[in-house]
């Protein structure tokens, strides 16, 4: 079983063209299966439908959500449709299993005066002010991924021309930058890169205090941080950022396809989603400003 993980694992890194977070999310599912088979001493070939029925309804039990079985499940079926495609089960057990419905959550968005304040915090007059300074405004500016924007290399930003290249896999996207995130992380190559880097070598943009690159759980605690001090009361992730960007370009009357293009979706139904939050949005709005929305009906 070991064998077979690790060369399901070198395919999901090799061929398909999976993002990062979905590959390590993969993994993790499978690990986790491979460990309750052994428990209970099921053969890789003798999996049954039932056995993963059973495996997704004690995932359930253990209180894991809707969602997190529904992965639990793709991952499941993905692993066995490779297992099929390299002769090694002649069946799939997942043929007749269907994906719980999950319901579907409006992402958590900042108000254009929350991004304000939150991006005001950052300390300029350091090197670590002026480093998170940067990090902050492209992440609003772009909408990229946390991941995305950490796997960033020197050669990838233009700020004389205002761009920036993103990559994911195979796929690549241009990205426009605003003037103010422009002059962040050009200050930040100019005045601050060099006293994190130790090694010149050294081609990740944005580095740690050791002059590594930059993790996306030690961003993960420096946007909590800024977001404390900001006063923000909402729970702020690192994929927040994304999603305020998103929103508030369709606010403003950008268009799903080229927001589509921008945040690298694969499918537009992934950005409808930023829609229905203009849409809640608005109909709040409403319920509170329309003097006969705010009225009981009375019989």
């Amino acid at each position: 079983m070991d064998a077979l993980k690790e060369r399901y694992f070198a395919y999901l890194e090799t061929t398909r063209n999976s993002s990062q977070n979905t590959i390590i999310s993969y993994k993790r599912d499978i690990r986790e299966f491979a460990e309750e088979l052994e428990k209970k001493n099921i053969g890789i070939e003798n999996v049954s439908g039932a056995t993963i029925l059973d495996y997704l309804v004690t995932l359930q039990k253990n209180g894991k959500s809707a969602s997190t079985v529904s992965r639990n499940l793709a991952s499941i079926r993905s692993f066995f449709h490779y297992l099929q495609n390299e002769k090694i089960v002649s069946q799939d057990p997942t043929f007749n299993i269907h994906s719980l419905k999950a319901e579907r959550k409006l992402p958590q968005v900042l108000t254009g005066e929350e991004v304000e304040r939150l991006l005001n915090q950052p300390d300029t007059r350091d090197a670590k002010g002026c480093r998170d300074k940067a990090m902050l405004e492209l992440l609003y500016a772009t909408g990229m991924r946390v991941t995305e924007m950490i796997e960033l290399k020197m050669s990838d930003v233009d700020m004389e021309v205002g761009y920036i290249n993103c990559n994911q896999g195979k796929k690549m996207r241009v990205i426009p930058v605003y003037s103010i995130a422009k002059k962040a992380v050009k200050t930040y190559i100019e005045t601050a890169r060099s006293q994190f880097v130790k090694d010149s070598s050294e081609d990740n943009l944005f580095v740690n205090y050791s002059g590594t690159k930059m993790t996306r759980q030690g961003f993960w605690k420096i946007i909590k941080q800024y977001a404390a001090a900001a006063n923000i009361k909402k729970d702020i992730t690192p994929h927040t950022l994304r999603h305020s960007f998103a929103t508030h370009l369709l606010e403003n009357g950008a268009d799903l396809r080229s927001i589509q293009e921008m945040l690298g979706h694969a499918d537009i139904s992934s950005t409808q989603v930023y829609a229905n939050v203009v849409k809640k949005q608005l109909n709040d709005i409403y319920k509170k400003s329309h003097p006969r929305a705010r009225k009981k009906q009375t019989v």
